[in-house]
């Protein structure tokens, strides 16, 4: 067998634009949730006339959010001073005391 081809043939071999089939491809997702993604604003697509095109930089971007952790917002770090606490095996724990019998 061959040497496997090199990361940078293949890239430049690939489309710059891909078609909302050939993206759900690419993700491995349907092609319902590509549209979805689209209408969300999650993904921004290209419009060429009538069609609907996605950048392969912007499947990449999309990705790249995915993996990376949204910042906490300052609203929520100031609230987690002293009312939270820091098991959160704690948040689970449940009581039950029978009502008395009068």
């Amino acid at each position: 067998m061959g040497d496997p081809e090199p990361l940078q043939d293949v890239l430049a071999r690939s489309p710059l634009l891909l078609t909302p089939a050939e993206a759900a491809t690419v993700l491995r997702v349907g092609r319902t949730t590509i549209y979805a993604l689209m209408k969300a604003g999650e993904l921004r697509p290209v419009h060429i006339g009538r069609s609907c095109r996605l950048p392969r930089a912007e499947l990449e971007r999309y990705v790249d959010r995915l993996q990376a952790p949204p910042p906490p917002s300052p609203a929520l770090r100031q609230r987690r001073g002293s009312q939270t606490s820091p098991h959160q095996s704690a948040l689970f724990d449940f009581v039950h005391t029978p009502a008395q019998a009068e």
